[in-house]
């Protein structure tokens, strides 16, 4: 539920529809209208709450997201972690809503919260109609003020926030980045990781958690921001209606106010912890993300950490001293951090890596940034700008960091900063940060004359945004139906000369956003034996350079062209994704084209391909959730060596990389890929004939040079066994058990199983086994199930996973065997039952609203022969469901005395230190 990982606020949807009302005196009683951009418009009530209205009639959804302006830079000496862990606390249940998890699960909403530095919030985005609306309002109404934040909950949901803390002490390289932080700090609160410290997360008083509760979590310190298909006037109604008898409160919020002093000299920060994979990370004091010249540190970031363009990757990356880079800036209210980082292999030199890193960053002064490079940057940030706009359904979720630096506007703000910034704004601000003495990384250096970074204080919002008015909003989009039967009305398919098949979903959307799925499908039984490795080396090198462009060109044509572009495959099939808009969609399709049939294999990208491969294997090794994955899946999946159904050992995988040779991938490219084979699906706004004709032209004569016969789905009954992982030094251990089954999803039991599983460990939180070992054990958190069948074949699984600390492994076990005893034993309530299918369907209207999802499901159903009449054919089935029938199809399909289970974990030192017996 954290936002733990070091990570910067994605951008957002916005459309712009006009003022609600013309005359102020038709609001609702207290409401004031206080100002409106590009299409979001902000009222305030009387109790001080701030909402912001996004209308968007294009999906059919809402998304209600409350962000209150509090987060771990708020906590005194003895509370880190305390906004988090009552983030989770804040899901345990107020007087009218008792079981928020069931809430959350049975109005099939995609919720969550996060806690970060300045802010928490809470989301729930399901579809849109009047019952789900005034739910979600009246849940995030009553629990702002009326929450339980009670002992028991706390006794056990503090084991679960401990088991997310050990999770992330796994991560080796996000411990150091949090090392550096919180040694670049001397005072603030930002050098203290949200997650907080172990000490406090166990001993905190449920009394201090309490009154940090009231303090914050009122009215005068929330926006809500409410993103999606609503009445404008009516939504403001109900909002004030709900919201609006919450009392404004009488205490005066309390302020911060340590101000990190001016750093004085370099720092230096050592980690040492189990591992495969060395880190070297370098640091930087940067203004408030309300500052001018954060844009600029923005461009400045992508000039020196992106790939393949940037500095950093070609010093280090291409020069094969290090296998990966990257960089980000944390934009965040009072002044923040920049922060670059290299992932370095065993064998190579972390000194001379540590040494360019630095060079490279520091020597920015003396080699400013090139008008092409600034360009470049530029055209990457305002790509991702222009498409996220198109996604109303994320809104919310990030606007949250906007409001959190001060106000949601600052959004619009720091994009008309990226477009009118100059190559000379961004090697100012490189000279200005860059420099040894602002820098967290290496040995004490005495110096005689100080050369410090004078950090500007943070802007006066208020004054900054005064008049503003932002760009011209884009225009709304259709209102569209997500249901089967109109995705099936609406859907054209087509047959291309050679044998590809395309579905084209045509609809206006907002901005012109088109989504696309290409999938190539190669191959025999036969033919691929022994080529797995060089099958998926090859769809890993085809965006690294065609005939005609280099892997760079290909980077700055997609962003020219506003599309962002994934390429991914194995040993059977090849699968493109495109995200885009309607007037660049015949460039990018033409581009994808080139790059799926004209790769040029460049031998320099095949050798930073190896590096990347070499050096992910290798930080396989100790992970534990690698390694339970791993050797589950070899187990259950026990096919010969060269089979391209058998599963590598990470050994396995490093000795295949270090033997790789480019012709082998040159080869398999020239003797599998072609369309014969492909399905093509695109939904978005297009034009349906003039797209099928370029399909034609791009895919239609490109024939495939081998047959195609699918690799069968192979039904293996393995026997039970349980096996036990070491992996020394992890905080955190990975349990998984499941069963192989005979089974396809035409079968007369899959609704059953389906539903089955979604009780079983599905939902959110409010699964048996969530319920058991988060909710109330506080083992675990993370656990639930997987049910999986397949479409052609008789070949299945049901799989569980969990999280969990080395020394709990028998409550664990103990837990999921009686919870599953249970189930066979007693099965379902009818109230159960019900509230599940509710949930289960309204989920399902939820991901046929996504366009991507769409794209792909249209693809899979060209090569399945199927329709959407199939999947509302599986919803009737699963909504006529009882719970005798859910219960037999279990008993009748899952026998728990044969699963199997595999842990990885440090249960040795567990048991040394007297945490219970070795599992």
């Amino acid at each position: 539920m954290r936002s733990r990982a070091l990570a910067a606020a994605a951008l957002l949807a916005v459309a712009f529809t006009g003022p609600l009302w013309a005359d102020v005196a038709a609001l609702p009683k207290g409401v004031v209208r206080v100002t409106s951009v590009e299409g979001i418009t902000e009222y305030q009530l009387a109790n001080g709450l701030h909402v912001l209205l996004f209308p968007d009639s294009s999906k059919p959804t809402i998304t209600v997201n409350i962000t209150y302006l509090v987060g771990s830079r708020h906590e005194q000496y003895g509370e880190t972690g305390m906004a988090h862990l009552l983030e989770h606390l804040m899901f345990k249940g107020s007087p009218k809503h008792t079981n928020v998890p069931q809430e959350l699960t049975s109005h099939g909403s995609r919720p969550n919260g996060t806690t970060w530095w300045d802010r928490t919030n809470y989301y729930e985005t399901f579809q849109a109609s009047d019952e789900n609306f005034e739910w979600a309002l009246d849940l995030e109404a009553d629990r702002m003020l009326n929450s339980f934040i009670a002992k028991k909950d706390l006794d056990s949901e503090m084991t679960v926030v401990r088991n997310e803390f050990e999770l992330g002490e796994n991560e080796p390289r996000a411990i150091l980045e949090e090392r550096t932080m919180s040694t670049a700090f001397l005072w603030h609160n930002y050098g203290h990781s949200t997650i907080g410290a172990r000490s406090d997360i166990e001993r905190v008083p449920i009394e201090r958690l309490q009154a940090f509760y009231k303090t914050y979590y009122q009215p005068d310190n929330a926006v809500l921001l409410v993103a999606g298909r609503f009445d404008e006037a009516k939504a403001l109604a109900k909002i004030a209606a709900h919201f609006g008898p919450l009392p404004k409160p009488t205490r005066a919020l309390p302020h911060t106010y340590t101000e990190e002093p001016t750093q004085d000299g370099e720092r230096s920060v050592t980690l040492r912890r189990v591992g495969d994979v060395q880190a070297v990370c370098a640091a930087y004091h940067t203004p408030a993300g309300s500052h001018a010249d954060s844009a600029a540190v923005d461009v400045l970031v992508e000039v020196l950490a992106d790939t393949p363009a940037g500095r950093l990757h070609k010093t280090l990356v291409e020069a094969k001293k290090a296998s990966e880079v990257s960089g980000n800036q944390f934009n965040l209210r009072e002044a923040g951090m920049l922060v670059f980082g290299a992932q370095v292999r065993q064998d190579m030199s972390l000194d001379e890596a540590r040494d360019i890193l630095l060079q490279t960053i520091e020597g920015t002064a003396a080699k400013p940034p090139t008008k092409e490079e600034v360009e470049r940057a530029r055209a990457s940030l305002l790509k991702s700008v222009e498409l996220t706009l198109n996604r109303s359904d994320s809104v919310g979720l990030n606007l949250s960091e906007w409001i959190a630096m001060g106000d949601w506007r600052l959004f619009f703000v720091n994009r008309d900063r990226l477009k009118t910034l100059t190559t000379e704004d961004v090697q100012r601000v490189a000279v200005a940060y860059l420099k040894p003495s602002n820098r967290t990384l290496g040995l004490f250096v005495p110096t005689a004359k100080p050369d410090r970074a004078e950090i500007p204080a943070s802007p006066d919002v208020a004054a900054l945004l005064k008049d503003y008015k932002g760009e011209q909003a884009k225009a709304q989009a259709e209102s569209f139906d997500a249901s089967p039967g109109n995705i099936e009305a609406r859907t054209k398919r087509l047959t291309l000369p050679g044998g590809a098949r395309v579905a084209l979903l045509p609809k206006k959307t907002r901005g012109g956003a088109v989504v696309a799925s290409i999938t190539l499908r190669f191959g025999d039984e036969a033919s691929l034996m022994n080529r797995s490795s060089a099958a998926a080396l090859a769809a890993q090198m085809l965006v690294r350079g065609t005939a005609r462009h280099t892997r760079q060109q290909i980077r700055d044509e997609f962003d020219r062209l506003k599309a962002r572009v994934g390429v991914f495959g194995g040993a059977t099939q090849a699968v493109a994704s495109i995200e885009t808009v309607s007037e660049t969609l015949p460039d990018v399709l033409k581009l994808v084209a080139e790059i799926l049939h004209e790769p040029s294999f460049p031998s320099d990208e095949f050798e930073t391909l190896r590096q990347e491969g070499l050096a992910q294997a290798e930080e396989a090794r100790s992970d534990p959730q690698a390694m339970a994955f791993t050797a589950y899946q070899r187990y259950m999946s026990p096919f010969p060596k060269g089979d391209v159904r058998y599963v590598e050992s990470v050994e396995e995988q490093i000795e295949e990389l270090k033997g790789a040779k480019l012709e082998d991938v040159k080869a398999f490219h020239r003797d599998f890929y072609g369309a014969s084979n492909a399905q093509l699906a695109l939904v978005g706004d297009f034009d349906a004939d003039a797209v099928g004709r370029l399909l034609g032209e791009l895919f239609g004569a490109w024939k495939s040079p081998r047959p195609f016969r699918r690799v069968p789905s192979v039904y293996k009954d393995i026997a039970p066994k349980a096996v036990v992982l070491e992996a020394p030094d992890k905080a955190n251990a990975v349990f998984i058990a499941g069963v192989n089954l005979p089974l396809r999803d035409d079968d007369p039991d899959y609704p059953a199983l389906v539903l089955g599983n979604f009780m079983i460990g599905g939902g959110f939180l409010n699964s048996r086994l969530a319920v058991r070992l988060r909710q109330k054990e506080g083992i675990s958190y993370g656990v639930g199930s997987q049910l999986s069948a397949h479409p052609l074949d008789p070949s299945g699984s049901f799989l569980t996973f969990a999280i969990f600390a080395p020394e709990n492994a028998g409550r664990l076990e103990a837990g999921f065997k009686e919870e599953l005893d249970r189930v066979f034993a007693q099965g379902f309530a009818e109230d159960e039952v019900k509230e599940a299918k509710g949930g289960w369907l309204q989920s399902r209207d939820v991901s046929r609203a996504q366009d991507s999802r769409m794209a792909s499901t249209l693809a899979t159903y060209l090569y399945l022969d199927r329709t959407l009449a199939w999947d509302a054919d599986l919803d009737k089935k699963v909504g006529a469901l009882t719970p005798g029938q859910v219960l037999e199809a279990l008993r009748r399909h899952l026998d728990t005395k044969k699963i199997t289970q595999v842990k990885a974990g440090d249960f040795a030192k567990s048991v040394a230190k007297g945490g219970g017996q070795t599992p």
